[in-house]
């Protein structure tokens, strides 16, 4: 099973402000996100992360809400707002494997940073999508928690998605 994380982020590596306010992502960034999402019908993403889109509108409205989606979280008092398609996991290796068994050939990573550093840990990313975002901020929750892992990556393909932002495409080597 190929495994992609796909996250829009600052030059200075913020996914979210301290407030988990992502509202300064584009709309161009938002529609290429969604539409590799629907592609391969499934994400991966942690609690907050979940809570967060639960409460967007353009989550609701873009029916990513339908799609196959895990949720990395301890918390088993989290609220499950449509059961058909959502699991709770409390691993990397058990998100995968719920994908793998349901047929599917390619997992997607969505973050938070947390969740992206566990899956980077275990050495199960294959490929890397960033979408650069033109704003920087001082604060607020990096692409990657600060927890120890190093690998290494190959430059696929650098993409200019508008006049302001560049979608940067790696595969990580795996050694």
């Amino acid at each position: 099973m190929k495994i992609i994380l796909y996250m829009a982020i600052t030059p200075n590596g913020m996914i979210a402000k301290e407030n988990d306010d992502t509202s300064w992502v584009s709309e161009v960034e938002w529609q290429g996100f969604s539409g590799m999402i629907k592609k391969h019908g499934n994400m991966i993403i942690g609690r907050r992360t979940y809570e967060i889109m639960q409460k967007n509108d353009e989550f609701n409205k873009s029916e990513l809400n339908k799609i196959k989606t895990i949720v990395l979280s301890n918390d088993n008092s989290l609220t499950i707002y449509n059961p058909e398609f959502v699991s709770i996991v409390q691993s990397p290796k058990e998100a995968i494997n719920i994908l793998s068994n349901q047929g599917f050939k390619t997992a997607m990573i969505c973050g938070g940073g947390g969740l992206n550093s566990s899956f980077m840990r275990e050495n199960l990313v294959d490929e890397i999508y960033l979408d650069i975002e033109p704003i920087i901020f001082g604060r607020g929750i990096k692409v990657f928690a600060e927890i120890d892992f190093e690998l290494k990556l190959k430059l696929l393909e650098t993409k200019k998605i508008s006049d302001n932002e560049i979608q940067l495409h790696y595969r990580v080597i795996k050694s």
